[in-house]
């Protein structure tokens, strides 16, 4: 299992992300005085709920296709592809903050190391599949 150690340091590092936005939107919430369940009000808290339900809405897709290319590949590369991600979301998130135009770059940083991840994983399995 060792050898899956980075990977599963990575999976544990984008949840403490997530948790961190989660956080941030509490800080919202306070800051704006929109108290639950309230989602709307507030522009901050607004971009705030948005950039951690994106992260939310991308986490499944990423964990699956970061053990999927440790797996069927190399641990090594798939964890440096999470940590890309990683740092992409906190981007979003940072981004997202400060204005809505300025989510692109994180966004772009996390969907492409997503996408290396994915079709990786896809391409391996299926080549696999057919010899």
């Amino acid at each position: 299992m060792e050898k899956y150690g980075y990977v599963a340091l990575v999976s544990l590092l984008s949840l403490l992300v997530y948790a961190w936005m989660s956080i941030r939107v509490g800080q919202a919430r306070m800051k704006s005085g929109v108290h639950a369940p309230a989602m709307t009000g507030d522009e901050g808290l607004e971009r705030a709920i948005r950039a951690h339900l994106n992260t939310l809405e991308w986490l499944p897709i990423f964990l699956v296709s970061l053990w999927l290319f440790a797996l069927f590949w190399n641990p090594l590369v798939a964890a440096g592809a999470g940590v890309v991600w990683v740092l992409g979301r906190i981007a979003y998130a940072i981004g997202y903050s400060a204005s809505p135009n300025k989510r692109a770059p994180g966004f772009m940083i996390q969907a492409l190391a997503t996408a290396v991840l994915l079709f990786g994983a896809l391409g391996r399995i299926v080549w696999s599949l057919a010899v």
